[in-house]
């Protein structure tokens, strides 16, 4: 976890998973660095907020792997599920709801599928497809935190691979012109 810059109350808090995604970010809103990985994600973004710092907005930069083909560019993303947990056993233990869908925004857009596990393997992405439009590996546990915290967050996400077997290739080639988009956006939308 890094923090680059201050958090203030009239600004948002960008936050990125891997740094070869901020890199043309500029110094012009505080951007905090998670690393890869829903607990990464949560425990990065809990401990900034829990420290009392609190953001107009959590916007969430990054890059995903489009599930179906046709998927391409930059999108918000209204609503994202967990791929790596089966709300449906766990409620049949416990009588409780975890890992229920987070929809953060009505506007129509993809479905975002999180889960610790980069998917490269077609036949994992044909499952997921079935669910979802893009796949990542931070989006929920960061609209989970925000949620809890009562703080509004945006996912922001641009497709850089097809999450099949020349994705992790895919992702290495194309993760500089992503930062480029995703840092574009940003000085379109929130300046």
């Amino acid at each position: 976890m890094r923090l680059l810059g201050t958090i203030t109350p009239d600004r948002p808090l960008l936050v990125v998973a891997a740094e070869e995604e901020a890199v043309h970010l500029g110094d012009g809103l505080p951007v905090l660095l998670t690393g890869i990985g829903k607990v990464n994600a949560a425990a990065s973004l809990a401990t900034v907020l829990a420290r009392g710092a609190v953001p107009s907005e959590i916007v969430n930069l990054g890059t995903a792997g489009a599930l179906r083909p046709g998927w391409s560019g930059i999108h918000q993303v209204p609503q994202v599920i967990q791929h790596d947990i089966d709300p449906t056993a766990l409620h049949a233990l416990t009588g409780r709801l975890y890992g229920a869908p987070i929809t953060v925004s009505e506007a129509p857009g993809p479905i975002l599928a999180t889960g610790d596990l980069f998917v490269s393997d077609p036949q994992a992405r044909d499952r997921l497809a079935e669910r979802a439009d893009l796949v990542d590996m931070e989006g929920y546990a960061l609209a989970s935190v925000a949620q809890h915290a009562g703080v509004p967050i945006r996912l922001i996400k641009h497709v850089s691979d097809e999450a099949d077997e020349s994705a992790a290739r895919s992702w290495r080639e194309s993760v500089d012109g992503s930062s480029k988009i995703l840092a574009e956006w940003v000085r379109t939308e929130l300046r």
